[in-house]
């Protein structure tokens, strides 16, 4: 992942809670919001050619693998130590 720095972190930090604060309560409606809310980002940022589409999908793909490695594989650790391995 590109991580970016601390300080350019701060610059999104207030925009990101405000934009949390309004989805929905609702888990079944989170998803549909995500993708509408990640999708119209996409489309504002990239431009309508293969090059950018391409990019576009590398950057998402590489955003699923940068969630498993952080949030989900440590959670999937930390069950296996409480209930054993498989």
């Amino acid at each position: 992942m590109p991580y970016i720095t601390q300080e350019e972190r701060k610059i999104y930090e207030d925009s990101i809670n405000v934009l949390i604060s309004k989805l929905p309560r609702e888990i079944e409606k989170v998803d549909g919001h995500l993708n509408y809310i990640i999708t119209k980002i996409l489309k504002s940022v990239y431009k309508q050619r293969y090059f950018d589409y391409n990019r576009a999908i590398g950057l998402l793909e590489c955003i699923k693998q940068e969630y498993y490695r952080t949030v989900v594989s440590a959670y999937e650790e930390k069950k296996r130590k409480e209930t054993g391995d498989i």
